[in-house]
């Protein structure tokens, strides 16, 4: 009688694991911002190759891409994403703080601050560089032309106008009426503002328009690589700023679609050396030491200044820059 309860006992438990594997979907959705599609396209190829191998499951990304704070809004509207890799610590935090749909100590839940890897506003020129742009105080010139995109929309163009706001604050003794007035004259030599990093980048190189523009490191190689090195160059300046690249599991969603282990298996594959690598050959900065030296030809030196040393952390700076009628509204020049 007792063998036949244990027996009963394990096939029910077997029966019961068999239903969740049943249950559990074949597929996520990824929603990530505006310039990482070819990047993710790489990277789920490489998962899910690697997920059949190691669980016998097909498994399907699907991808979203546009502007990161336009990403966080749709999710905030419904759009059921299994995971976020943004670009913006605030476009993460939002879904938390409107709306529960991750905890409060989604950071803690991934190493390095739940950012696999990194980057850093930069510039991309002509060939030959015309304009001679070297450094962020070239870029408010009169007789230069700057694109990027919107920071309404963009944590791409956010990170711009921070790193251009920390280089004057500390061009200029900290003085922030001066900052605020470079970042001025920067959005008024802004022909045009895009909704997203990819769309600047195409009225850059495709429109002909503007003499700089200005995306993260990684889509300035990128650009470079693909359109032709003999027709643009790479100009990362002395200083900049560091932009990490957060990603989370988003709760409210994985919990309802019973997806949970399959997207914290994704995100764990970008810190794996397989997705490191494919990370550094698209020109992301990574944290794993042997990938870092693998590729490390290929990143100039710089000097990064961080969000918590000139702003005092995304908390401060949020609520000083980027809340209605903040210091970015005030000095916002849209055309």
């Amino acid at each position: 009688m007792k063998r036949l309860l244990v027996l009963t006992a394990v096939a029910l438990g077997l029966s019961l694991n068999a239903v969740k594997a049943a249950d559990e979907p074949s597929e996520i959705l990824n929603v990530s911002y505006d310039i990482s599609r070819e990047l993710y396209e790489q990277i789920d190829k490489a998962f899910s190759a690697a997920y059949k191998s190691e669980k016998g499951k097909d498994i399907t990304v699907n991808q979203s891409h546009a502007g990161s704070s336009k990403q966080a809004r749709s999710i905030l509207e419904g759009l059921d994403a299994d995971v976020v890799t943004f670009n913006q610590v605030t476009d993460v935090q939002v879904l938390h703080d409107k709306g529960n749909f991750i905890p409060a100590d989604w950071q803690s839940r991934l190493p390095n601050n739940s950012s696999p890897y990194y980057s850093l506003p930069a510039f991309l020129v002509r060939a030959g560089n015309p304009k001679n742009i070297k450094n962020w105080d070239d870029l408010v010139r009169d007789d230069v032309k700057v694109v990027f995109p919107n920071p309404k929309t963009s944590g791409n163009a956010r990170y711009t106008y921070l790193a251009a706001y920390a280089y004057a604050l500390e061009a200029n003794n900290k003085d922030e009426a001066k900052a605020q007035e470079f970042v001025k004259k920067l959005f008024a030599n802004v022909p045009v503002f895009d909704t997203g990093g990819r769309a600047a980048t195409t009225t850059f190189a495709e429109r002909g328009i503007g003499d700089v523009l200005i995306t993260f490191e990684a889509e300035v190689l990128g650009t470079r690589k693909q359109l032709g090195e003999d027709k643009y160059e790479a100009v990362v300046p002395p200083v900049s700023l560091l932009a990490e690249f957060p990603v989370t599991v988003v709760d409210k969603v994985v919990d309802k679609r019973g997806s949970r282990a399959i997207a914290e298996d994704y995100l764990k594959f970008l810190y794996t050396p397989k997705g490191q690598d494919i990370l550094a050959q698209n020109f992301n900065r990574v944290n794993d030491a042997s990938v870092k030296a693998k590729y490390a030809a290929q990143f100039p030196e710089t000097r990064l200044l961080t969000v918590e040393d000139v702003f005092g952390g995304w908390d401060k700076l949020s609520k000083e820059h980027f809340s209605e009628g903040g210091i970015l509204d005030k000095v916002f020049t849209k055309r």
